[in-house]
């Protein structure tokens, strides 16, 4: 009978995690919630970025519609590409604030250092796939073979935004790297051992983005991502730094 009945430490391990579940939702809800009204401001000047992320094709004029709903669909991409752009500073914030419970002041620092150049990193990399790897990847594409192309609206859109939302997410590599080092989760030593798995590991993820399969491209792709990873061992050195010397004051 007794057997059955939980122990102190038990509940107390339960609890505590059905509290870190409560913690993990109202964080998830607040980035949620900021994506949504990010989401719904962009609506007021999404038609101006679909003439801008048309600029690499010519205009608008040089793509075509088919569906009905397809102009709708469209409009709503965008929308939530630009949402999440808008909304990355929160949504970083709450992701870090959950994964670092407890923070003290020194920890309030950095992680607001974290969020800042994350979401600078995120719009280098938006920046860098429309001005460099798009007009190189859709000069391929569509003078290849010599055959007249008209793209459609929405599968153009659905190309150019997701190489921007991924190249964006690839570029915040070393703020990620910052972070788990802070968190010891990754050491300096490793990363600086493993770059030639990286490599690998690099061209492959570029052969997944790169839109097109030539060499000039994935070359496009590679080097900056390669110097992020180099960028992020710089980051990792300069998170263990800073946290021996706060745990020297500290002692």
């Amino acid at each position: 009978m007794n057997s059955k009945l939980k122990t102190q430490p038990e509940q107390d391990t339960e609890m505590a995690f059905w509290d870190h579940v409560e913690e993990l939702r109202r964080h998830l809800l607040i980035a949620l919630i900021a994506l949504a009204v990010a989401t719904f401001g962009s609506f007021l000047f999404a038609e101006e970025i679909i003439n801008l992320l048309a600029g690499p094709v010519g205009s608008l004029d040089a793509l075509q519609s088919i569906e009905v709903t397809e102009n709708v669909s469209v409009f709503m991409r965008v929308s939530l590409l630009s949402g999440f752009a808008i909304s990355m500073p929160i949504i970083l914030y709450e992701l870090l604030a959950f994964i670092i419970p407890g923070l003290k002041a020194n920890e309030r620092r950095w992680v607001i250092m974290v969020v800042i150049f994350g979401s600078i990193l995120f719009l280098i990399g938006a920046a860098f796939s429309y001005f460099v790897m798009l007009p190189a990847s859709l000069t391929f594409l569509l003078e290849f073979l010599g055959v007249a192309t008209k793209p459609r609206l929405s599968s153009y859109i659905n190309f150019i935004t997701t190489l921007i939302f991924w190249m964006g997410i690839a570029f915040q590599f070393p703020i990620i790297v910052f972070a788990l080092a802070k968190l010891g989760v990754v050491s300096v030593k490793t990363l600086a051992k493993g770059w030639r798995y990286a490599l690998v590991l690099i061209a492959i993820l570029a052969a997944m983005i790169t839109p097109t399969v030539d060499p000039v491209n994935m070359a496009l792709l590679m080097a900056p991502l390669f110097l992020l990873y180099l960028l992020s061992v710089l980051f990792a050195s300069l998170a263990v730094t800073g946290k021996k010397s706060t745990d020297k004051k500290e002692d």
